[in-house]
């Protein structure tokens, strides 16, 4: 295992004294599916999450780990992802440290970054200059099949979608709410949609502004 997602799905099963196999009966989902999420080696997607908080009678943030909590409420734009307005990789040079930084009402976890939504395919669930939050190391496409996810082809063009599976084994197509389905794609990244910040309720932090945060976050520890 290279990485581990920490989460209170055992803590959690066993003060309910539940078998990892009645776990799985109230999910529904695989008994060794639930045993891999348990131990941290797959990440929670947001419907996972919801799943796992029904079948405890729980609130969905309880599922989450203590430790996966940032020092700051900040997070890296790291490019636009297109809802109908392609972006192509080679139109857009993007530093490593991202486009730019915004401020979040919510504390995310160390490996959350977010892009900027261009384009109104995808309306009325996002508009144009909406900001997504996805988890960088993304998401088996199994589970997101029928879900909106952030996407990126084996060509590097970002899509915001609804995933489903493709005609060719290997392969998806990217459906929109009011534009034409995208056929036939292969992937290299596929992220569940964690959180949105709708248009004109974020804006982009100047360093001065970022070091003030810091700071502000640092002293109330």
């Amino acid at each position: 295992m290279d990485k581990v997602y920490p989460n209170r799905i055992r803590e959690l099963r066993e003060e309910r004294e539940l078998t990892i196999e009645q776990l799985a009966e109230k999910t529904g989902l695989s008994t060794s599916y639930v045993s891999r999420l348990e131990s941290g080696e797959r990440n929670l997607s947001v419907k996972n999450i919801n799943l796992f908080a029904h079948a405890f009678q729980a609130e969905p943030q309880e599922l989450l780990a203590e430790t996966t909590a940032r020092k700051s409420n900040v997070v890296a734009v790291m490019g636009r992802i297109g809802a109908g307005a392609e972006i192509l990789p080679e139109d857009e040079q993007v530093p490593p440290e991202g486009l730019y930084e915004i401020e979040t009402p919510f504390p995310l976890p160390e490996d959350a970054e977010a892009y900027e939504v261009k384009g109104e395919s995808m309306w009325p669930r996002y508009d144009d200059g909406d900001i997504i939050i996805c988890w960088k190391q993304g998401n088996d496409p199994e589970e997101m099949l029928g879900w909106e996810a952030a996407v990126k082809t084996a060509e590097g063009r970002r899509y915001l979608k609804r995933l489903l599976r493709g005609s060719v084994k290997g392969t998806y197509d990217l459906e929109s709410h009011n534009a034409p389905p995208i056929r036939g794609v292969k992937l290299v990244w596929i992220a569940a949609v964690q959180s949105v910040i709708r248009s004109g309720q974020w804006r982009k932090l100047a360093p001065s502004a970022r070091q003030r945060l810091v700071q502000k976050m640092t002293a109330n520890r």
